[in-house]
């Protein structure tokens, strides 16, 4: 017998092997794979989603999850060590979603096995004692033991049922042919709950799949019918999430233009309903140069194309046109983001390049950029100098603004935030405050330059998520089928009954004790006292005579 260079024979690692890896890996499977362990890792999936429910999402809003951890120190970079602004892409939420979906494949696919195997097969003997069981009666009966099966069979049609004949001893040492009846229903229960779990586990895939070949890009677009937005690349997104399996080459191809906005407040300034008038076109459309039109509500999307187009948010877009010393001029309209929803008090900025040729020295230039920075007012209202919104509904619009003159970045190429200024120029003196002021509609300011900046009005603007999802209706079918099969599962019950049919011996016509049990898994099956009823009906007499009515224990 040869040994190993550990010194272990051949029979004795093969045992070693078994101890330490095979014993275990069986041991992790079976736990894994069990029912309660799926119904577990269910449950903690389901409080895994409550952080990305309760906190930002950074591929939902990068610029609000970045101000979140500003505003929380250490604890918002504890929280973003662990992935809590990632929670559905993480390393541990995958993680779990994976265990679930291997945990139900191991467990669903014995019970397939076992509940073929179970459909095949006949209903099982009668238990030797059938008083011991929860539903139990016996009847004395004219007839012959063949005919009170047949009898009892017709009576249970819809039932599987099956008849035996069995030779028990009987008393003087001779043996007596006894016939049983074995009747089952409710083979539908389990297949519902086969049903349910295959459809949860069919959801899962059908979710990660549309997350892997889906995507979701967020845009502003001001709504006056010039800006539009045309999916053919993910530059042309304010932010853009895709897939995995998505590279953002090959977007469905249609165009949208935001025509008018209107929102309606209740009298307390909670906003009532929000309505973008769309014109959109696809295919055709799209090479004819026709246009669609359309009403875009909160949570009625525009289906285009295989996309939908939702309604996010709105918001106000103030004009400013900043006139330079030699009089050209250069207009903006910028979407400030609201900082209160019920005034609709809003925040934003804007940056100014000089005109080509008027500063033909570079370091010059930059210091003549020009750049606003403050609030609007859709209501305005002054009080001591200091600028408040009392209604959501524009009724005199007005901007407190910083006048900023310098560098403003916007030859960096570098990414600023839209809504506000880079605080580090500002800091380092390359960008310096020339002014605050106050201004309505038609207003403006002059610099000591000769540049003067005027407030000309406002636009709309509205936030539009484009989301694009092949799995959708799978994750509805799953869903519809999922219910499906938990209703099949409740409402059916699995029910057994026996009948043991036991000739008497009599001179005259034939007579038999028949002893019938019932047993259901469930609250026994709804049966009740319904039990003595259905025994008297199977055996179509309307004088039955009950031996052993002590026998039966109450309902």
């Amino acid at each position: 017998m040869s040994t190993s260079a550990a010194g272990l024979t051949e029979p004795h690692w093969g045992r070693h092997l078994q101890r330490r890896v095979l014993w275990p890996a069986r041991n992790l499977w079976r736990s894994l794979t069990s029912m309660r362990i799926a119904l577990a890792l269910l449950f903690l999936l389901a409080i895994a989603a409550v952080p990305g429910a309760l906190l930002p999402q950074r591929d939902l809003n990068a610029t609000k999850t970045s101000q979140y951890i500003a505003d929380n120190g250490t604890v918002g970079e504890v929280l973003d060590n662990l992935q809590m602004f990632e929670v559905f892409s993480s390393v541990w939420f995958t993680s779990i979603y994976a265990l679930l979906f291997i945990s139900l494949v191991g467990c669903l696919t014995p019970r397939i096995a076992d509940h073929a195997k179970s459909l095949r097969a006949r209903p099982v003997a009668a238990p030797r004692n059938l008083a011991r069981l929860p539903r139990h009666e016996v009847r004395d009966t004219n007839g012959t033991p063949e005919q009170i099966a047949d009898t009892i069979g017709q009576g249970l049609r819809g039932w599987r049922t099956t008849v035996r004949t069995i030779d028990t001893p009987g008393p003087g040492g001779g043996s007596v042919t006894t016939t049983e009846v074995s009747a089952e229903k409710g083979y539908l229960r389990e297949f519902g709950n086969l049903v349910f779990h295959f459809s949860l586990l069919a959801l899962l895939v059908a979710i990660a799949a549309g997350k892997m070949l889906g995507y979701e890009g967020t845009r502003i677009l001001v709504a006056d019918g010039q800006e539009g937005l045309c999916n053919t690349s993910t530059a042309v997104y304010d932010s853009f999430r895709a897939g995995n399996l998505v590279d953002g080459t090959n977007l469905n191809e249609f165009c949208i233009q935001v025509e008018a906005f209107d929102a309606s407040y209740l009298e307390t300034g909670q906003p009532d309903m929000y309505t973008a008038t769309l014109k959109y076109q696809s295919g055709n459309d799209i090479r004819d140069g026709e246009w669609n039109q359309r009403a875009l509500k909160v949570n009625d999307p525009l289906r285009v194309a295989g996309d939908r187009v939702y309604l996010l948010g709105h918001g106000f877009a103030p004009t400013f046109t900043v006139t330079f010393p030699d009089g050209r001029t250069r207009t903006q309209t910028v979407p400030f983001q609201p900082d209160e929803l019920q005034t609709m008090m809003s925040s934003g900025a804007a940056r100014f390049d000089t005109p080509a040729g008027l500063y033909p020295d570079d370091d010059e230039r930059r210091t003549k950029q020009i750049a606003v920075e403050g609030l609007f007012a859709p209501t305005a209202v002054f009080d001591g100098g200091l600028m408040t919104s009392a209604w959501p509904i524009p009724d005199n619009p007005a901007v407190a603004i910083d006048v900023y003159q310098g560098d403003t970045g916007l030859d960096t190429g570098r990414p600023q935030n839209v809504y506000s200024l880079n605080v580090d120029m500002i800091n380092q003196g390359r960008l310096l405050k020339i002014e605050r002021v106050n201004l309505l509609t038609g207003q403006d300011t002059r610099l000591a330059d000769g540049t003067s900046i005027r407030f000309d009005g406002y636009q709309r603007w509205v936030s539009l998520q484009v989301s694009h999802d092949p799995a959708q209706k799978w994750v509805l079918v799953s869903s519809i089928t999922m219910l499906g099969g938990l209703l099949v599962s409740l409402l059916i019950k699995r029910r057994r009954i026996w009948a043991r049919i036991t000739p008497m011996p009599t001179a005259g016509a034939a007579r038999c004790t028949v002893e019938m049990a019932g047993l259901a898994r469930t609250d026994q099956a709804g049966w009740g006292e319904n039990f003595t009823e259905m025994v008297d009906a199977l055996l179509a007499t309307s004088t039955p005579h009950a031996l052993d009515t002590a026998q039966r224990p109450p309902a």
